[in-house]
């Protein structure tokens, strides 16, 4: 995996995560709570629908395909979009994300090939 965290000096306060090789592979974000500002996923590389799971929960307390999702970002095949969430959106525990190639809970199987993943949180 390529993941990278980036702490953004004053005046943001803010850090980004990103993971080039974003799969079905479970990767903790941040150990503790936290509020999610941006999320950039790019599914350019791939012919199909893949899906971005956050999970609000540490890594280890994650397995992908039995754990729940708290949040499902569906992204259209060859597309790159940038979410904002000018008000934040908080995670009380962790943040662990996968991306995937079926919605909802069940799923295990990432995608052909891997998303790109940025994150900007607190």
């Amino acid at each position: 995996m390529a993941i990278t965290t980036v702490d953004y000096d004053a005046p943001s306060g803010l850090s980004r995560y990103k993971n080039t090789d974003s799969n079905e592979t479970k990767s903790g974000v941040k150990a503790s709570s936290g509020t999610i500002y941006s999320i950039i996923i790019d599914n350019t590389a791939n012919a199909a629908v893949s899906y971005l799971k956050l999970y609000d929960a540490a890594s280890g307390s994650v397995t992908v395909g039995t754990t729940a999702p708290d949040w499902i970002f569906k992204v259209a095949a060859s597309t790159k979009v940038t979410i904002l969430f000018p008000e934040g959106i908080a995670f009380g525990t962790a943040l662990t994300e996968a991306s995937l190639t079926a919605g909802g809970t069940a799923g295990s199987t990432g995608p052909t090939s891997d998303m790109a993943v940025t994150i900007l949180y607190a």
